[in-house]
């Protein structure tokens, strides 16, 4: 396992200039935004020129894309939005390959009309539930069209808000074309942070056969709290690596919810903690 960064960290005029601060922490592992090529998270479109030119930066400076983010609201309350993010998704399905990886992280949403990452009293309904099995559906759909994969991630304030429905969700898709992103702190309903390695033995033993990637970052207390940067805050980050490895896990450990100036402490912390599984 190596460290790895959400390349939108940090923040320049070209893409370039955010590859260049990236290499300049010795990460060779990055999360790619389209933001960072000047368009949106999400385009409505993107041409294969701008892919090549794209990838040609990022071979120069011994990069490697380990997934492309390609999260929009999949349970959004408005159907039409939920229409136009699919749509998106194929967009950013279809240029994977072009921009050097065939994984692609998604949300599973929430009902929430305003944040997908933050809860809503209705995500539990069966309601919510059949429209993400919907929007799967069709995910899968253009995933199985341009071989990529689909990563999904337990995050208490979404859909599928626990290790226990991920694992529902791939036993109901029952596809190779879905895989888990793991984040050792989205887990944690409210009131169980004092049992934190049961918690995480429980979505390993439910999940570890299938991650994808694993990302990294922190938290201050349970719930919907996971917003820390990795190593300042309440994380058993020993335990977490310990069953990341032991599930078999040897790819990025990605970075992310740090700012700028916390990404060489964020680094050094995660070296040393991996330094061990070298």
């Amino acid at each position: 396992m190596e460290v790895g960064i959400f390349a939108r960290t940090f923040e320049a005029p070209t893409l370039a200039g955010v590859l260049d601060a990236v290499a300049a922490h010795g990460v060779r592992r990055i999360q790619l935004n389209t933001s960072c090529m000047g368009l949106s998270d999400m385009p409505d479109g993107l041409d294969s020129a701008a892919c090549e030119r794209a990838r040609r930066e990022i071979d120069a400076r011994g990069i490697e894309v380990v997934s492309l983010s390609a999260t929009y609201n999949m349970i959004h309350p408005d159907p039409a939005a939920r229409s136009q993010g699919m749509r998106r998704l194929g967009v950013l399905a279809s240029h994977a390959a072009e921009l050097g990886t065939d994984l692609l992280t998604v949300c599973t949403g929430t009902r929430n009309p305003d944040n997908m990452w933050a809860d809503h009293p209705r995500n539990g309904s069966p309601e919510a539930w059949s429209d993400l099995l919907a929007a799967m559906e069709q995910a899968v759909a253009l995933a199985e069209e341009h071989n990529v994969r689909l990563g999904i991630e337990p995050e208490v304030s979404n859909v599928v808000s626990s290790p226990m429905k991920a694992r529902d969700l791939l036993h109901t898709m029952r596809s190779d074309r879905v895989v888990i992103v793991m984040d050792g702190a989205n887990v944690f309903p409210r009131g169980t942070i004092h049992r934190q390695q049961e918690v995480l033995n429980e979505a390993f033993d439910l999940l570890g056969d299938h991650i994808a990637l694993a990302h990294a970052k922190d938290l201050s207390r349970d719930g919907e709290a996971g917003h820390e940067a990795a190593g300042t805050g309440l994380l058993d980050y020993d335990h977490y690596l310990q069953l990341l490895h032991d599930s078999g896990y040897r790819g990025a450990v990605v970075l992310h919810s740090l700012t700028p100036e916390q990404v060489p402490g964020c680094v050094r912390f995660l070296q040393e903690k991996l330094h061990k599984y070298a």
